[in-house]
């Protein structure tokens, strides 16, 4: 399958059509997102599975993370950079008749992979040109695609925009963690949150499903009482 490479511009055409986001997560009553704290517990072997199968009925083309949720749950550990400057800034697209994507933002091009995809969703990488040449034709030689984003930062808004012009992708789910979701929710780019609130308690002092953000209001649009005392509340973001 032939790959494409395009020329990168933080100035693209404006595109009436964004992608729809809805971020969807699962926490504790107290907002903690990191269920590694409830393995064991009964909260814990409730949620197990219960999460995906709420994640599919939103029937979406993607579904994106940062780089810290990627590295712990997907990704093969990190990348050793080998420091040569990055001399190729064109966004590659590995396989442009894919129909579902894993998007991983990795501003500084940290994450190692096996493969071009997780679970069948072929692997985007959202990158700066902070990256290496080496990082790069790492990707390339996996088959896995990347948009740059951004000098030095990652600019979200123009994330969404390549994601939209170069893929068949009219609904992303955000899947945190905590840092991206709030950078997302201060863009005003989140435009429905669907949150599952399992029956515990986390005292500890880890993430919850907003950090960095701005204050949002929500209108609430479904409350439903799933089974074993969980909730599953659905907003409309203003």
């Amino acid at each position: 399958m032939k790959n494409q490479r395009i020329a990168s511009s933080n100035n693209m055409a404006e595109k009436s059509n964004m992608p729809y986001v809805i971020c969807h997560m699962m926490c504790a009553v107290d907002g903690k997102i990191l269920s590694q704290n409830w393995v064991g517990s009964k909260a814990g072997r409730i949620s197990a599975g219960l999460y995906e199968k709420i994640h599919r009925k939103f029937h979406s083309q993607a579904w994106m993370c940062g780089r810290v949720t990627m590295e712990r749950d997907f990704a093969d550990g990190t990348y050793s950079h080998k420091g040569a400057k990055l001399k190729d800034k064109q966004d590659f697209i590995a396989d442009p008749k894919a129909k579902s994507f894993a998007v991983a933002i990795d501003a500084r091009g940290k994450l190692a992979w096996k493969e071009n995809n997780i679970a069948g969703d072929h692997l985007i990488e959202i990158l700066t040109e902070q990256v290496s040449q080496s990082y790069v034709e790492y990707l390339q030689s996996l088959n896995i695609s990347y948009l740059f984003a951004g000098v030095n930062e990652i600019d979200l808004g123009v994330t969404l925009k390549k994601l939209s012009d170069y893929f068949p992708i009219e609904t992303v789910m955000l899947e945190g963690g905590g840092n991206l979701n709030g950078q997302m929710l201060k863009a005003s780019l989140i435009n429905e949150l669907s949150l599952l609130v399992l029956p515990l308690a986390d005292g500890s002092q880890s993430t919850t499903v907003f950090e960095m953000g701005a204050v949002r209001e929500m209108k609430l649009k479904k409350v439903k009482k799933l089974s074993n005392g969980v909730l599953w509340l659905k907003y409309k973001v203003n």
